[in-house]
């Protein structure tokens, strides 16, 4: 256990009240776990012009999620819980105790607090929640990824992506764990700034292109594209002829983003007989 905080600190106390609370606001109505860990901010950026990223250490060693998941988010002095995306793969957890998340900015009250009021070292405390994940065990059948974001929902889709990127590491160097199939990214933002992540995406799309492939939508472009991103920029909105030719028994499908545009996929998918089980989708907007 790392020890961040004065033994007696309202932090602590904090933490104490929470392990033995029920009924917290939480960011959807999806079952937690009940570790309420401890974490302290020790990196931040800035993704685009509204959205932060920050990298968390986390106390607790028995904290874990699945990629996909999302953390209830309680700040001290601050009485709403927030509940943001994780965006990093499990592994950067079990190797080095940190999880990273995205927060957009908004007037909701700890969206303010990562945006105007955090600092590195700031204690916070988290707790996993949610059902929306991918988490293959090595005997699981083979499957192909297609994943769907919209803005800032890109967050738990890039947990999910570089948990892929991780088990086909696995597979390249031990020969063994789960035998990943070919993962599809589409992602739509209104313009290329913000585009969040998209370094990360294409060193992916690098390091693996037989398996890893993305399509970037922009739907409000004024400036010029640069020539590193032209290659995979499309302008207009994802469409549905785009995940149509991607349908396969094989293949799960993965939406996040504004609910107009997870309705219409799922729906879509769903009229071209995909089966429900094979379609998840994460709205909370």
């Amino acid at each position: 256990m790392y020890r961040f905080f004065p033994p007696y600190s309202d932090y602590r106390k904090l933490i104490y009240h929470l392990k033995g609370c029920q009924g917290l606001r939480s960011k959807g109505s999806s079952p937690f776990t009940s570790i309420v860990s401890a974490a302290k901010v020790c990196g931040a950026a800035s993704e685009s012009p509204s959205v932060k990223s920050l990298r968390l250490l986390v106390a607790d060693q028995d904290f874990s999620f699945k990629a996909g998941q999302w953390v209830d988010f309680f700040i001290p002095g601050v009485s709403v819980v927030g509940g943001f995306s994780i965006c990093s793969s499990p592994r950067l957890l079990e190797q080095e105790r940190m999880i990273e998340l995205a927060v957009k900015y908004t007037n909701h009250p700890p969206a303010l607090w990562v945006h105007n009021t955090c600092t590195l070292d700031s204690e916070v405390a988290v707790r996993v929640g949610g059902e929306f994940f991918f988490d293959p065990q090595p005997a699981d059948a083979s499957r192909n990824l297609v994943l769907i974001a919209g803005g800032v929902g890109i967050n738990p889709l890039l947990s999910i992506l570089r948990h892929a990127a991780d088990l086909l590491r696995e597979q390249a160097n031990k020969r063994s764990g789960y035998e990943i199939g070919t993962i599809q990214l589409f992602y739509s933002a209104k313009n290329t700034s913000e585009l969040l992540f998209k370094k990360n995406i294409l060193d992916l799309v690098n390091e693996f292109p037989e398996k890893i492939a993305c399509s970037l939508h922009v739907t409000k472009q004024t400036t010029q594209i640069s020539a590193e991103l032209k290659p995979y920029i499309t302008e207009g909105r994802i469409t549905e002829k785009e995940i149509r030719d991607h349908i396969s028994k094989e293949t799960l499908f993965y939406i996040c983003g504004p609910p107009p545009m997870t309705d219409f996929f799922s729906k879509q998918l769903e009229n071209h007989h995909v089966s429900k089980e094979h379609i998840c989708f994460e709205k909370w907007w």
